[in-house]
């Protein structure tokens, strides 16, 4: 092969590759804009037993197509109390089965598909109104594009079949299944998708070009490799989250080189997993995680006790560099540093909101003094953030900015100043209802609970949302995000409506709960709105404020009731 054809052929294979990844990727992005809400409901309430976990972990993969972003939905479930440890580690092994169902519904070859699934997608993302029949698109789009990457990948390395040098290289690969093995893990980490990973190698396995040993240990090295993203992904999460990913790690990629050893002592023959190569890998990934589900699932309790003695609590010793503000003065004559700083101040500022709205919710199912007092602490030390916002940017010389950088002074004021009102409606509002249903020893319905729970669930999400705009300021998600501020103004009004039918059913703890529980969803939906003002002049520089009821209203610096 000459060089030209191998450069054309590394084009090529790399093309193919890059449009698999994205297209797993608008998949998911389908799924998540359209059925994020309902997907972590689901989950939140599929923790009763082992069975009812692993299976909801399942569905969840299935529909996100991916057992990372499981992973970290279930660490934000865990950080709150929503989901236990062992219920966690349950979800995430059944994820890992989902993830490797996925990958064989993927593989499927009908030529009329392609065509079909693009017509439709395409017409009913462009003429549809509605967000969920605009998703659809997106994702029969997405699907489409998997099948077209996978084309092109098998045309790509056709020629490449009898070529003497591939052949040598690819033989390598097969005898060394250690190196195959990392291969593996490094790419799935790379692409962040393991689908995206296992579709690749096998689709080489199927081609003849990669040795099935060798795409047996890709494909057990991009298992590990998606254990290992979500380690890293949720690094920074509480320990309970943590421990869940953790325990998720050592099981899947310990099983993995368990595994892999396994082949390199003589136990490469697979035929008896399939009648090719093809579906011999893709079935080694999903009889993997399959017996990896069903072997741990009856010891997931003492592998839970174990997991929280190799991580157990310690005392927060106060990291004091986390307190160091992002405001350098010595910034204040360079406006673009200057501008980075505050914009950094403010992002710290909704991480320490986004946290507050995190942990208040628990308060009401059992309260905490200590959270509460934390809470308090935490509105104080973001109201004084604020203040040295405004002081900070009031020192900028102002007549020496550009349009722009005078822009900017004031998106980033008013963003500080709703986000220290979100901050204190959790801190006067959530928590000062949860302590008053404490004291007068009151609970929530058990449908008024759930109505609750659900509604922060929606808003934790827009809130972490918010704070993605922020920090990346993609217009596409800031639309996403004042489209949610709607819906969000819309749910909060339905389960007023719904309270208020538990009242005339005659449901006393819906009498007794009833002004709080009215005054928390209220007290929601001006968080929600806080934070929404994020996405305000973003959407407004790219000419979308006009297509939202935004447009409507005058233009405020604080939060609104949305």
């Amino acid at each position: 092969m000459g060089d030209t054809s191998l450069l054309l052929f590394a084009l090529h294979i790399a093309g193919a590759a890059a449009l698999l990844i994205w297209a797993v990727r608008l998949l998911r992005t389908g799924v998540e804009r359209a059925y994020s809400v309902q997907l972590r409901s689901f989950l939140r309430r599929s923790n009763a037993n082992r069975m009812q976990a692993m299976g909801s972990g399942v569905l969840a993969a299935l529909c996100l197509q991916s057992a990372t972003a499981v992973a970290v939905l279930v660490s934000n479930f865990a950080t709150k109390g929503g989901v236990g440890l062992l219920a966690g580690m349950a979800i995430l092994l059944g994820a890992d089965v989902g993830s490797a169902i996925v990958s064989q519904i993927l593989l499927l070859r009908q030529d009329f598909l392609i065509p079909l699934l693009l017509l439709v997608g395409v017409v009913l993302f462009l003429r549809s109104n509605r967000n969920e029949v605009r998703q659809l698109g997106r994702m029969m789009i997405g699907i489409a594009l998997i099948f077209v990457s996978l084309g092109m990948i098998r045309t790509a390395t056709g020629p490449l079949i009898e070529n003497p040098a591939t052949a040598s290289v690819m033989g390598y690969l097969g005898r060394d299944i250690l190196t195959s093995f990392l291969i593996g893990g490094l790419f799935a980490w790379a692409v962040h998708s393991s689908v995206a990973a296992v579709l690749f190698f096998v689709t080489l396995a199927g081609q003849g070009l990669l040795p099935p040993t060798g795409a047996a240990a890709m494909v057990l090295g991009a298992n590990a490799g998606g254990a290992f993203l979500a380690y890293v992904l949720t690094l920074t999460a509480p320990l309970t989250a943590r421990r869940i990913v953790v325990a998720n790690l050592v099981l899947r990629g310990g099983g993995a080189a368990l595994v892999l050893f396994l082949l390199s002592k003589g136990a490469e023959d697979l035929s008896w997993l399939g009648a090719d190569a093809t579906r011999q890998i893709i079935n080694l990934h999903l009889v993997f995680n399959a017996a990896l589900a069903l072997l741990c699932l009856p010891f997931l309790g003492w592998i839970a006790a174990a997991t929280i003695r190799l991580f157990p609590e310690r005392a927060d010793g106060g990291n004091q560099l986390s307190q160091i503000s992002a405001l350098d003065p010595s910034t204040l004559k360079r406006p673009a540093n200057a501008l980075a700083c505050a914009a950094r101040e403010v992002m710290k500022m909704g991480e320490a909101a986004e946290g507050m709205l995190r942990s208040a919710i628990a308060l009401f199912d059992t309260w905490d003094a200590p959270t509460a007092k934390a809470i308090a602490e935490k509105a104080e030390s973001v109201s004084a953030m604020h203040a040295d916002i405004k002081h900070f940017l009031a020192q900028l010389d102002h007549e020496g900015l550009s349009e722009a950088q005078q822009g900017k002074v004031g998106e980033l004021a008013t963003i500080a100043l709703n986000l220290e009102a979100a901050a204190g409606a959790i801190s006067q509002g959530l928590v000062v209802q949860a302590g008053q249903l404490n004291t007068e020893g009151l609970a929530f319905s058990e449908d008024g609970w759930a109505d609750l729970v659900d509604f922060h669930d929606r808003v934790l999400s827009n809130a972490q949302l918010a704070l993605s705009v922020l920090m990346n300021g993609a217009p596409d998600a800031a639309r996403q995000l004042l489209r949610a501020k709607d819906k969000v103004r819309k749910t909060e009004q339905k389960l007023q409506d719904r309270h208020l039918a538990r009242l005339r059913n005659n449901i006393p703890a819906s009498f007794e709960t009833s002004r709080l529980h009215q005054d928390a969803l209220l007290t929601l939906k001006n968080i929600n709105a806080a934070f929404a003002t994020i996405g305000r002049p973003i959407a407004a520089r790219s000419g979308d404020l006009l297509s939202t009821r935004l447009s409507a209203k005058p233009k405020s610096s604080t939060a609104d009731g949305g």
